[in-house]
């Protein structure tokens, strides 16, 4: 039963989506840079271009053939299998770390996505929610507390009160899942 539990809770996590939208977002607002970059690329194009052509061959030879025989010269075959142990144990180190990396950006892009999701719908989010109803706690009391029979204005205010938490607590949800994750 566990198995069927973890593949409809993959199924149904909204997390990969989020983070499809967030790419998404992010590179939208990434291409609005490009023309600016393409001006400053257009600007400082000419200068670079004469800077290579004003090298001297000679000298970015000699630099690179002092560089690589500093490299070689530094081996010491003694300890060139201890050194490639611990390099070996450095590369599992940072591959760790890189996976850590990921998955914290996976997650903000996820919460990003989100994010340009509920503003794409015209969403109230959570948070502003929460806020509303930390600074007005009397308003969305009395608002629960009102009779069923009122005036078709009101009534149309109510579902979205009623929706309010239920979007509350869906966020709540991603985030205590987000942190079991974690």
């Amino acid at each position: 039963m566990a198995i069927a539990d973890d593949l409809k809770k993959t199924l149904t996590d909204p997390t990969p989506l989020y983070f499809a939208a967030g790419t998404a977002d992010l590179a939208v607002q990434q291409a609005k840079k490009v023309p600016d970059l393409i001006e400053q690329l257009r600007a400082e194009a000419p200068a670079r271009i004469e800077a290579v052509k004003n090298t001297d061959p000679k000298a970015v030879q000699e630099a690179v053939t002092a560089k690589v025989a500093e490299v070689f010269g530094a081996i010491d075959p003694k300890k060139l299998g201890e050194t490639a142990q611990d390099l070996a144990l450095r590369g599992v180190g940072v591959a760790a770390e890189y996976a850590v990396r990921a998955k914290e950006t996976y997650d903000k892009v996820a919460e990003h996505g989100e994010q340009a999701v509920r503003s794409w719908r015209g969403e109230v989010s959570a948070e502003i929610v929460d806020i509303a109803v930390a600074v007005e706690p009397e308003a969305a009391t009395a608002q629960e507390a009102e009779p069923a029979s009122e005036p078709e204005a009101d009534a149309d205010e109510k579902p979205a009160a009623k929706k309010s938490p239920a979007r509350r607590s869906t966020a709540k949800k991603a985030a205590v899942t987000a942190d079991d994750a974690s």
